[in-house]
């Protein structure tokens, strides 16, 4: 297949996969029209102003804008409380502030949905050389079991002080889980034993209407609620206790959420949080597109293009490290920023194998922009998400499929 018969036969795929994703993207517009005015509710109740925007500097004592806009998070993650923090580096630094603020010396972690995303491996002591300050380091005891077996018995040892839910799959191949599956399973929880329920809920916030019930959701502001838009940040948002010990863990015993300098990024994670609804619509768009462009090409897609969606990531098994390494070339080259650059595999840190990421996003590591990443192992999965408008994440997908099919020639 030459360059010409490619081009024509995604040109009538692509027509083909609007047609039919047309009752879709209704109802995701239905969904990102419900939570916008959930957010909008939230910015007047609190009478968001200008003067909210204000930077301050040193200590950050009273800073309106940075309280505000954590109470905001609580009005519209419907929770007790909320830490929401500029400086908080990434979604694992978050899970790792949250984690060690909840944990002590003895105490077990308990997964339940199998093992988490591997950039958790060194924070909780599965890798990473003794010392370095792991949760093992200070006593912290790891156990997991996969996702859907019964954890009850485990639940039966007292030490157990954190059952720990990912809400997105990670590099595993598991679907990710509803808020209805994540709530049964801290009512469960919460039925047997006093232990916190910590949700990783990166990737997966305003999908739906509602987000998970817990004692901690913790997630990054350049994923989904940073609504491309944010340059940084994370949150941790549950119940007051919850958030006030992640707090000391964040900053120190005694402070907590009082101080920290906001230093001007207040209003980008205001209007981020204005824009998230309506983003992650664009990025779901853009997930159930590449599903069904690539299905219909013959690869496996997960989930399906017709599958409703948890959250923002697509998968693609593509079979061999050359596909995989094609698709995140088109990605890349499909993008807006670093378009000329081509990815190679490397050894990341934080991962066991090498693995290829392809980002030409605005924000470094931005993942609410599109962007596409996987580890160098069988079966060779991509993991694709984001895109900020449906429009563009359709040019880096049908990049994407273009580089594929010359490889596959």
């Amino acid at each position: 297949m030459n360059d010409t018969e490619i081009n024509e036969r995604l040109a009538a795929l692509s027509d083909e996969a609007e047609d039919a994703l047309a009752p879709i993207f209704r109802r995701l517009d239905k969904t990102s029209a419900f939570l916008t005015g959930k957010v909008l509710d939230a910015f007047r109740e609190e009478k968001v102003s200008v003067s909210h925007f204000d930077a301050t500097t040193g200590y950050g004592y009273d800073d309106k804008g940075r309280d505000t806009l954590e109470r905001i998070y609580s009005r519209v993650f419907g929770t007790e409380a909320a830490l929401v923090r500029h400086s908080i580096m990434s979604g694992t630094h978050a899970l790792t502030i949250g984690l060690f603020g909840l944990l002590r010396p003895g105490d077990v972690m308990l997964s339940v949905t199998g093992k988490p995303y591997d950039t958790l491996d060194e924070v909780i002591g599965l890798s990473g050389a003794p010392g370095c300050g792991s949760l093992k380091d200070y006593g912290v005891i790891y156990r997991e079991c996969p996702l859907g077996a019964d954890f009850s018995d485990a639940l039966k040892d007292k030490a157990v002080k954190i059952v720990y839910i990912q809400r997105s799959k990670g590099y595993l191949d598991r679907p990710t889980l509803s808020v209805e599956e994540i709530n049964k399973i801290a009512d469960k929880v919460h039925s047997l034993s006093d232990a916190y329920v910590v949700v990783d809920n990166c990737y997966g916030e305003f999908t739906e209407e509602t987000e998970p019930r817990a004692d901690l959701i913790i997630g990054s502001l350049i994923k989904n609620p940073g609504g491309g838009l944010a340059e940084s940040g994370g949150y941790l948002a549950g119940t007051k206790r919850a958030v006030e010990l992640a707090s000391y863990r964040f900053s120190c015993p005694g402070i907590g959420l009082e101080c920290g300098a906001t230093l001007g990024q207040t209003k980008n994670m205001y209007k981020g949080l204005f824009f998230a609804p309506h983003a992650v619509a664009q990025a779901l768009k853009t997930a159930h597109f590449a599903a069904y462009i690539f299905g219909a090409l013959g690869f496996d897609a997960f989930p399906v293009w017709k599958e409703k969606r948890y959250d923002i990531i697509q998968t693609v098994r593509l079979g061999t490290p050359e596909e995989l390494c094609a698709f995140c070339r088109g990605i890349q080259a499909g993008s807006p920023v670093d378009a000329y650059v081509r990815p190679e595999p490397w050894d990341m840190p934080g991962y066991s194998d090498k693995v290829i990421m392809a980002a030409g996003t605005f924000t470094q590591g931005a993942s609410l922009e599109l962007s596409a990443d996987g580890p160098l192992r069988a079966p060779y999965t991509v993991f694709m998400q984001g895109g900020l408008t449906f429009e563009s994440g359709r040019i880096g997908i049908l990049s994407a499929a273009r580089e594929v099919l010359k490889q596959k020639n």
